[in-house]
């Protein structure tokens, strides 16, 4: 199976070559399911020819909003809707869960309750998960097919679907410990509350379950290839 991932940013530029980019990160992952992976960096203007170039879809993280002027959004939002009616499956994760929001209809902005920074715990299916996060901008109105799986008491939206065929995350669940360290590090100084870095930083010691979440994702793929 082809899994063509949508890479909407980078990595911090010290932590690519000891911990890899986005997409890198994703494929590591996912590694032993057989996938074959193919990237395209749309934040750098390299989009596929359409959705027939994969037979599943990934949309990573990024540094941007999903509501700023940027000349890749619009077709990045044209592909997102020209993906979802074909039923093949995509997964969005942080900015690629608001930007499919987005294009199918919901509202992206920055939360008035402030930023989410490192380890949180969610109810997913009602079962609770531990998750790194990184966002200031939420999900803050729903498209009218999405449904909400998935939520924190500080992120109401943070898991969604769409149909039987597209899955959304707020949180990172390709961010290790040490990868969420980096950010610290590199690109939390200066905007996210130094009291909320510091706390991110009490729990990096902590399990995550990034290892289930990698696993419900594999098979969201494989079943809806499927299906």
């Amino acid at each position: 199976m082809k899994i063509g991932i949508l890479r909407t940013g980078h990595s911090p530029e010290g932590m690519i070559e000891t911990m890899g980019n986005y997409d890198v990160m994703f494929e590591r992952m996912l590694d032993g399911n057989d996938f074959e992976f193919q990237t395209f960096s749309v934040v750098d203007g390299e989009f596929p020819a359409g959705p027939q170039d994969a037979d599943g879809w990934l949309i990573t993280g990024s540094k941007h909003g999903a509501y700023e002027d940027h000349d890749w959004i619009q077709p990045l939002e044209t592909l997102i809707r020209e993906i979802s009616v074909t039923g093949k499956p995509m997964i969005g994760v942080c900015f690629g869960h608001q930007i499919i929001a987005q294009a199918l209809g919901g509202k992206v902005a920055k939360f008035d309750g402030g930023w989410s920074v490192g380890r949180t715990e969610y109810t997913l299916d009602g079962k609770p998960v531990a998750l790194n996060a990184w966002h200031q901008d939420q999900v803050v109105e729903l498209p009218g097919s999405a449904r909400v799986v998935g939520s924190s008491d500080f992120c109401a939206n943070a898991m969604l679907t769409y149909g039987d065929n597209i899955w959304t995350v707020q949180p990172h669940p390709e961010f290790s410990s040490e990868f969420l360290d980096g950010l610290i590090r590199t690109r939390g100084k200066g905007v996210v509350p130094d009291d909320q870095l510091e706390a991110a930083s009490s729990t990096l010691a902590l399990p995550l379950n990034n290892t289930d979440i990698a696993a419900h994702m594999a098979q969201f793929f494989k079943s809806k290839a499927r299906a």
